[in-house]
C-alpha cells in the first residue's frame, strides 16, 4: 500500500515539530502563506512546447531536457533543491510509487532544480534516485514557465541561522527557485497538463500524474 504525499508530509511535519524550535517553524509557517498567496499567471497552455534550455546533469556534463526525454513522452518534476526536506519527501515518494508505472509505459522521469550539479548529486545519493536530476543554471526553463519565487526576507533570515544560504546553493548564484511543480509532456515536447504548487508544502500526489499519464498513453 501506498502512502499519499499529504500522509508522508504530515509525518514530516509531526517529526519536525518535536526537533525543530517552534519560533522557526512558526516563521516557516508563515512562509508558507506567503508563497501560497503567490498565483503564476503566464504558465503555458496546454499543446505549448516545452521551453528547453542549456542544462547540466548530476555529474556537470552538459545536456538538455531533450536529450533527457529522449524522445519519449516525460513527467517533469521542478524542486526547489536538495536542502528542502519537502522536496526530499516528494522526490523519493516519486521513485517509490511513480517510476515503475512510469516506465512500464514508456514515459520517462525528469527532476529539475536550479542548484548547483553537486546539489542535484547529493538529491540523487540522497534518495536512492535512479531517474534523472538535472540542474537549470539561472532557472532558464522555471523562468519561461513563469514558476518563479524568492523567500521571504523572515524565512531568509531563518535559515540562514540554521546554515543555509540559497544563494550559494543555486548555480548561477541567485536567490530563485521554482514553484514546485509536475509538468506532462507527450512524445514531441508538448506540454499536456501543468500543477504548480506555490505553497511548496503541498505536492502533486503519484495518483493525479499516473491518471494523466493514463489519459496521454491510454
Amino acid at each position: 500500500m501506498t502512502t499519499s504525499m499529504t500522509e508522508r508530509v504530515a509525518a514530516f511535519e509531526a517529526k519536525a515539530a518535536a526537533e525543530f524550535p517552534a519560533d522557526a517553524l512558526a516563521v516557516f509557517g508563515g512562509e508558507r502563506v506567503f508563497q501560497g498567496a503567490k498565483c503564476p499567471l503566464d504558465v503555458p497552455a496546454p499543446g505549448t512546447p516545452m521551453p528547453d534550455g542549456e542544462l547540466l546533469d548530476a555529474h556537470g556534463n552538459p545536456t538538455t531536457l531533450a536529450a533527457a526525454r529522449a524522445g519519449k513522452p516525460a513527467v517533469v518534476v521542478f524542486y526547489r533543491g536538495a536542502w528542502c526536506p519537502y522536496c526530499n519527501l516528494t522526490l523519493r515518494a516519486y521513485q517509490e510509487d511513480l517510476l515503475a508505472e512510469l516506465t512500464a509505459r514508456g514515459v520517462g522521469l525528469v527532476a529539475i532544480s536550479p542548484q548547483k550539479p553537486d546539489g542535484a548529486l547529493s538529491a540523487q545519493e540522497t534518495n536512492q534516485l535512479s531517474y534523472a536530476v538535472l540542474s537549470d543554471p539561472g532557472n532558464q526553463i522555471a523562468g519561461a514557465l513563469g514558476i518563479l519565487t524568492e523567500t521571504g526576507e523572515a524565512a531568509v533570515a531563518v535559515a540562514a541561522q540554521l546554515g543555509l544560504v540559497v544563494a550559494d546553493t543555486n548555480a548561477d548564484g541567485t536567490a530563485a527557485i521554482p514553484m514546485p511543480t509536475v509538468v506532462m509532456l507527450d512524445a514531441a515536447g508538448a506540454i499536456q497538463w501543468i500543477d504548480v504548487h506555490p505553497d511548496y508544502g503541498t505536492r502533486t500526489e503519484p495518483t493525479e500524474i499516473l491518471k494523466h499519464v493514463a489519459d496521454l498513453t491510454g
